[in-house]
């Protein structure tokens, strides 16, 4: 049942899943306490129940003080429910397609309007995984105080529960598929929209580089015009304790799993609003509504090629043959000649 007290965003989902009824599962991953209240996260479940389909996931909201992308997972959730009713299209997509929302991993946070849960630690630095190489000073995660940004716990503690939970989800209806890709919503980087890739504990090319490859040269040919900057995460910066990190390095050798984190470039909506640097909601999400309602749409082509790309995957995956040639077309495009 909601609370009034509830942010917004938990609202909304709560009243997009009463809308869709049984057509979409929700399952309790957690509940975190923040000002009183006791915050569920949730995921939401679409599609074929077959355990060889294909999944995609959705993940939002794993820093509290990025609004931004909990709300851009939420309206793929919306748009999704609302087509349920009428397009065809989509239910013969969904009978070969598992989809996985996990819009807001980080409730707590959200509420306090801190990056980080209550206990004061960045979920994604939280994973039990070092960086091989220096880090950044506090960026790259740290263990001196939860009173500083980018906390990562204390040396040998459990993970949180939030992150726990979503690694917990994503092994469950990720891992196990032969094929998966997981998007990650986060703002803060730069003035240009990123998709960032593993490592981010590691300047080394991850395994599946050919995959990654072939999929990126095929967004490319697709979506002619976008203006997506795609990089490995490591050619920014090295962190230590990243979950998706830790997450492809639990995936069985023989699954295909590539884990995507899209970074809005909110130094963008800054520049156009300078006013927005005084607030600290301002230098992570779009504060005037016209530039919030444009970020809103502008990402949905893409996450509707990426649906596609899962569901169509045999048809762009290299082959063994092939993968040697991919790996070098990958380690030319993203590796070679990048000061280190």
């Amino acid at each position: 049942m909601t609370d009034p007290a509830w942010p917004v965003e938990l609202q909304e989902l709560e009243a997009i899943a009463a809308r869709a009824g049984g057509r979409l599962e929700r399952r309790l991953l957690c509940e975190v306490s923040a000002d009183g209240l006791r915050l569920p996260v949730h995921a939401y479940l679409l599609g074929s129940a077959r355990a060889d389909a294909p999944g995609v996931a959705f993940i939002g909201g794993v820093h509290g003080l990025e609004r931004i992308g909990a709300e851009v997972v939420i309206a793929q959730l919306r748009s999704l429910v609302m087509r349920l009713r009428w397009d065809e299209t989509l239910h013969r997509q969904l009978d070969a397609l598992r989809l996985l929302f996990v819009p807001l991993v980080n409730p707590g946070g959200l509420s306090l309007g801190t990056r980080a849960n209550p206990n004061g630690v960045d979920l994604m630095r939280n994973a039990p995984l070092d960086a091989h190489g220096r880090v950044p000073a506090l960026v790259g995660g740290q263990r001196i105080s939860s009173a500083l940004p980018w906390y990562r716990g204390a040396a040998g503690a459990a993970m949180e529960i939030e992150s726990a939970a979503l690694c917990r989800v994503v092994e469950e209806e990720l891992l196990a598929r032969p094929f998966s890709i997981a998007l990650d919503c986060h703002s803060g980087f730069g003035l240009s929209d990123r998709i960032w890739f593993p490592y981010a504990h590691t300047a080394r090319p991850v395994e599946r580089l050919p995959e990654l490859h072939a999929l990126f040269e095929t967004m490319d040919e697709t979506l002619l015009h976008h203006r997506y900057v795609v990089e490995p995460q490591s050619r920014q910066y090295l962190a230590h304790g990243d979950l998706w990190d830790h997450l492809v390095l639990r995936a069985p050798r023989d699954r295909v799993f590539l884990p995507l984190t899209l970074e809005m470039g909110s130094w963008l909506w800054v520049k156009k609003n300078p006013r927005q640097l005084f607030t600290r909601h301002g230098i992570f999400n779009p504060i005037i509504e016209h530039r919030q309602q444009r970020v809103l749409r502008r990402h949905l082509v893409w996450f509707d090629f990426i649906l596609r790309a899962a569901c169509s995957h045999a048809r762009w995956l290299p082959a063994a043959a092939q993968r040697a040639q991919r790996r070098e077309a990958a380690m030319d495009r993203w590796y070679r000649g990048v000061r280190r």
